[in-house]
């Protein structure tokens, strides 16, 4: 019987991730049944052939009976602390279940850095393609011990979502405690999961929470919102298990998979939003969950890592014609353009573009350093190049190094 999505089941190459609240228990322990079981949905697929990358959340979560801690901390030495102590607990937990089924396992761990940096970016790359070509089940975690606050990706379903693009994985599949989208709150007996999402039409009206409309905001990798939602008007979007999926042990919620789902699916690999229980089913192509159906070409990996995981180190301020420019001509930032600049930054670092309300319209690699830059606004190249020297005749931000937000 012919799986209803094929697209899924005929992956040869898939990216699963799963939470921290499908892997401890309630006490933040880890639930070796959970693991157990998780191993097994993957071998299987691994036994047919199929190349599995599996990213895993839990390090923090696994830290945290052996430091006697009785809740996730709130501050980032002791929460990198606890990752320190719970990487080794749960990559040794997941070697040894992965045994049972003959796959080895390799741990991978990143950090945004490493996706935001092209030379990082090509090794991380290189790394897990010569895992897969090897036969060994990559484990990828967010390096905890070392990310900082501004510089972490504060989930792993965003990791995972950018990881599917790393390694051209044809499916991501986001496992948690939770059973797939909602129009409404489950709790009230009328809400109706949503199946499948084929574009941004099946999500309008959807909000996710926070004043967040589906498919047109997120938490920047800097923590600012990048659009904003009527706090009235709009459905509110839930799980079933809506109680229980932003325990104490993680961090994600239905906000981050929404857009980690959209970065793949918008990217053309498609994904599916499903509760671990499933996760043998979900790969299968079953019915399970919601499927966001792939949609429009894989973007080029710098663009990609530009909008989702690059950290802006300043800001500059456009006026009205530089923001049309910009944004529906897809021009290139000039110098003659700008009305302002903020941070400290170099020639080559990500930096924010903003109309003349600080409102953040795109994200772009400057061509220049900050401090050159106050004695740049407002002239023309042509201008500068006859004052300054022939290298000052180039953009601001080149359109070829520029996303809009």
């Amino acid at each position: 019987m012919r799986p209803v999505r094929a697209d899924i089941a005929a992956a040869a190459r898939v990216v699963v991730k799963v939470g921290s609240s499908s892997l401890t228990t309630s006490a933040g322990e880890i639930a070796d049944e959970a693991i157990t079981a998780l191993a097994a949905a993957l071998a299987a697929r691994h036994g047919a052939g199929i190349q599995v990358v599996l990213v895993s959340s839990g390090a923090i979560a696994s830290g945290l009976v052996p430091l006697g801690l009785t809740r996730r901390p709130s501050d980032l030495a002791t929460q990198q602390a606890a990752a320190s102590v719970g990487q080794g607990l749960l990559i040794a937990r997941y070697t040894a279940a992965f045994a049972q089924h003959g796959i080895r396992t390799g741990q991978v761990l990143l950090s945004a850095d490493d996706l935001m940096r092209r030379t990082h970016y090509r090794n991380a790359q290189r790394t897990l393609d010569r895992l897969l070509e090897l036969g060994v089940l990559p484990v990828v975690n967010e390096n905890d011990t070392v990310a900082t606050d501004e510089i972490r990706f504060g989930d792993n379903d965003r990791l995972a979502a950018l990881v599917a693009h790393v390694t051209h994985a044809r499916a991501l599949v986001l496992l948690s405690d939770v059973d797939g989208l909602y129009d409404g709150d489950p709790r009230r007996g009328t809400a109706q999961r949503i199946p499948e999402v084929r574009g941004q039409a099946d999500l309008a009206g959807i909000r996710l929470g926070r004043g967040l409309k589906a498919g047109q905001g997120s938490q920047t990798s800097q923590g600012s919102q990048t659009s904003q939602g009527s706090q009235t008007s709009q459905t509110s979007l839930t799980s079933q298990t809506s109680q229980t999926s932003q325990t104490s042990q993680g961090i994600g919620g239905m906000a981050t998979k929404v857009e980690a789902a959209i970065i793949a699916s918008t990217a053309g690999i498609p994904t599916v939003v499903a509760d671990a229980a499933n996760a043998a089913a979900a790969l299968a192509g079953d019915p399970v969950g919601t499927y966001f159906a792939a949609h429009g070409r894989r973007p080029a990996t710098r663009l990609l890592w530009l909008k989702h995981a690059a950290v802006a180190r300043g800001s500059l301020r456009l006026d009205p014609g530089a923001v049309e420019a910009v944004v529906k001509r897809h021009a290139s930032l000039l110098p003659a353009g700008l009305t302002g600049v903020e941070g400290a930054f170099d020639a080559g670092d990500p930096v924010d573009l903003c109309d003349e309300n600080d409102t953040i319209v795109a994200r772009g690699l400057v061509n220049y350093d900050a401090a050159e830059i106050p004695g740049l606004m407002g002239r023309s190249t042509r201008w500068l190049a006859s004052k300054l020297g022939p290298e000052y005749e180039r953009e601001i931000v080149h359109r070829d190094d520029l996303v809009i937000l």
